[in-house]
């Protein structure tokens, strides 16, 4: 009787175990295919603040000649513009039940620069003095013709545009846990840039003054110690620049990203550390055309007091370059961020570089590949479609 009491006991905790397990399984799995009820369709949409690095040559003339060393060099003023607020927007669609994914991602920034730089002095005006015995008086002969003076304007212009087609697998668990994924695709690259550059100076503006000679005071006796002006000398020089450049191309992109949550679950609110990085090369042609120009006028200052003002001669030089190569554009980049998730939504904020190099041809007379850099931090909001 014993024994049977014994076998019922055991067999009620083995349907108790079973039952328990079962709900515990029937859990584990409403769960699981809670976190795996992806939706199918991600519309990203974000901003970012970038820092624009474009390497060109200054324009830097010896002819007209430098500017006077108490003003600040041209150079100062002649870089392109260092910022831009891009705009960025992504699709990705992954199809219900598999781990590849496809997407397609466009970057769009343009920025402008605009300088009018004006630096001179103030000469007084010009006297003439009479010296009779200890007693000196000025009196007012003219004010002055010109002064020293640099100046230069400057309107720049620049835009960029990145656009990527990928497909990507999803490999499993990231450096931190959580998910990783590897896509490959295509990288589409458009940068271009124009500047007008205007410079202008007068280096060596001067007085001269000279007294009677004995001839004027035989003739006029009250001449004696009178300082005449003897006239103004001085130099206008100008020059500028006109320059278009650009670079276009497309190539094969590779690119790893993942994902590691920290905080919370994606129902109630999650938070994840996200980070990747990316090459591409690119195959296309960068372009340049530059047109520069200078001219030098000469003011004496022996020319007739009626005359001030005039030039009696000038020189001037011209020369216009237009310039075309096809190229093979290394690429790198890397990112890293924060992105806060509830359910179906995603709020993101990182930093954001890639680096192009020997895009672009920043000389004026003769190629010169330069480096092109596009980083600074970055915002995203992103909606999840279907599941």
């Amino acid at each position: 009787m014993s024994e049977l009491i014994d076998n019922k006991k055991t067999q009620s905790r083995l349907q108790f175990l079973a039952t328990a397990s079962a709900i515990a399984l029937l859990g584990y799995t409403a769960g699981a295919a809670a976190q795996n009820d992806e939706p199918q369709l991600w519309i990203e949409l974000g901003g970012q603040l970038t820092r624009l690095d474009v390497g060109q040559e200054t324009f830097s003339p010896a002819f007209p000649q430098t500017r006077p060393a108490m003003f600040a060099p041209s150079t100062d003023y002649e870089e392109l513009p260092h910022q831009s607020v891009d705009e960025t927007g992504k699709l990705s669609f992954r199809p219900k039940g598999s781990s590849w994914s496809f997407s397609g991602g466009v970057r769009y920034g343009r920025s402008v620069r605009k300088v009018d730089a004006n630096q001179q002095t103030f000469p007084k005006p010009v006297y003439a003095t009479v010296v009779s015995g200890t007693l000196e008086i000025p009196f007012l002969y003219h004010g002055p013709i010109a002064h020293k003076f640099a100046s230069t304007q400057m309107d720049a212009r620049e835009s960029h545009l990145i656009v990527d087609f990928q497909a990507g697998k999803d490999v499993g668990l990231g450096l931190f846990g959580g998910s990783s994924q590897i896509d490959i695709g295509l990288r589409f690259a458009q940068f271009e840039n124009k500047s007008n550059i205007a410079l202008a100076s007068n280096p060596d503006w001067h007085v001269r003054y000279k007294y009677a000679t004995p001839f004027l005071i035989s003739i006029f006796p009250a001449a004696a110690g009178v300082k005449f002006w003897g006239g103004e000398g001085y130099h206008n020089h100008y020059a500028t620049l006109q320059s278009e450049r650009d670079f276009r191309g497309i190539g094969p992109s590779l690119s790893w990203n993942g994902s590691s949550p920290f905080v919370g679950n994606r129902e109630d609110g999650e938070l994840t550390f996200d980070y990747g990085a990316n090459v591409a090369v690119l195959f296309g042609r960068q372009r340049a055309k530059t047109s520069h120009q200078t001219r030098s006028n000469y003011h004496p200052e022996t020319m007739h007091y009626g005359q001030r003002g005039q030039h009696v001669s000038s020189k001037t030089f011209a020369t216009h370059h237009t310039r075309s190569s096809n190229v093979v554009v290394p690429n790198v980049g890397a990112m890293a961020g924060v992105t806060y998730r509830i359910q179906n939504f995603k709020i993101s904020a990182g930093y954001r570089a890639d680096f192009f190099f020997n895009a672009m041809d920043g000389g004026n007379d003769e190629r010169r590949s330069e480096k092109i850099g596009n980083y600074g931090p970055f915002a995203t909001i992103s909606f999840g479609l279907g599941g």
